[in-house]
């Protein structure tokens, strides 16, 4: 039995805390015969996962397998069928029918991220898809959401997962972004100098590794709109993000219900309910749009 104290994600902040599920679900498929699961403890100053793997690891082996795992997707079609989301609905119909067909009980991989990708059944005036809440792009200024996540999956070596995991982030990484970190809002007014003339830092195993998480997000049209698991939308007042911080360790599929419960997205949840669960924290954040481009806002405890 290993345990491992994330020390390098912190829960509060929407990057981090994909970074975290993203990793236990990639241990997960890792390990599959073994004991996961994930918890939260309060370590240096924040909320941070606790990791359980049922085998004796030490960091390097435990890491050696993780890179070895993602490696898998570096040529995958989930990353390569497109650039952008952006796609017709007969198109991305397509794509999902031979998913489906092509799927087994264990190899599912590219439904699960099509799934989280969007739904051919809402369409807009275009015949344009309807797509994730975590979209933050569609190829404006080359930054292209699908994309990026293929060259993080090619660009993503053993020592970013060890600085993402196990080290404060010390944002030295080029881009791609996938602008899931509130440090990716570059808007001027936020900033001491013209944010275009500035390189863009990032940390490169943290966006791999969150979006490794995009599957325990999936999408699912309820009425005329298309909504993605863990966000609320009231027009007028923006959309938001709200997750769990539980202390209890649980495994993939409990996590997979939790991030769904609907008493996460109430304006005040009920605590006595969720801690009867587990559920120690919920953190919510806006995401906003900034021209062409989306971005989250600093989390808050609710």
């Amino acid at each position: 039995m290993s345990e491992f104290i994330l020390k390098g994600l912190d829960g509060s902040n929407p990057l981090g805390f994909l970074a975290a599920v993203g990793t236990m679900r990639v241990v997960t498929a890792a390990w599959p015969t073994g004991r996961i699961g994930m918890s939260w403890k309060q370590f240096s100053g924040g909320w941070r996962p606790r990791l359980i793997i049922g085998y004796d690891l030490n960091e390097n082996r435990f890491l050696e397998q993780l890179e070895k795992k993602l490696a898998e997707m570096r040529e995958h079609f989930a990353f390569s069928f497109a650039q952008d989301l952006a796609i017709q609905s007969d198109e991305f119909r397509s794509v999902v029918d031979k998913a489906r067909c092509s799927a087994t009980a264990q190899d599912h991989i590219l439904l699960d991220f099509l799934v989280a990708f969007g739904s051919e059944a809402i369409a807009d005036e275009k015949g344009i898809i309807s797509d994730t809440a975590f979209r933050t792009m569609s190829g404006a200024g080359h930054q292209h959401f699908i994309g990026f996540m293929q060259q993080l999956a090619k660009e993503t070596e053993l020592d970013h997962l060890r600085s993402t995991l196990f080290e404060v982030w010390e944002y030295r990484d080029d881009k791609p972004s996938m602008r899931w970190d509130p440090s990716d809002d570059r808007r001027y007014a936020l900033r001491w100098g013209e944010p275009s003339g500035d390189p863009i830092k990032t940390v490169r195993g943290a966006n791999r590794l969150a979006v490794e998480a995009l599957p325990l997000f999936p999408t699912m049209p309820m009425g005329r709109r298309l909504e993605t698991t863990g966000f609320s939308q009231n027009r007028g007042h923006g959309v938001y993000w709200s997750w769990p911080i539980w202390e209890p360790s649980i495994c993939l599929d409990v996590l997979r219900s939790m991030l769904a419960l609907s008493e996460l997205q109430v304006r005040s949840p009920d605590r006595d309910k969720l801690q009867s669960m587990g559920i120690v924290e919920i953190f919510r954040c806006q995401r906003i749009t900034q021209g062409k481009y989306r971005n989250f806002t600093p989390a808050i405890p609710v």
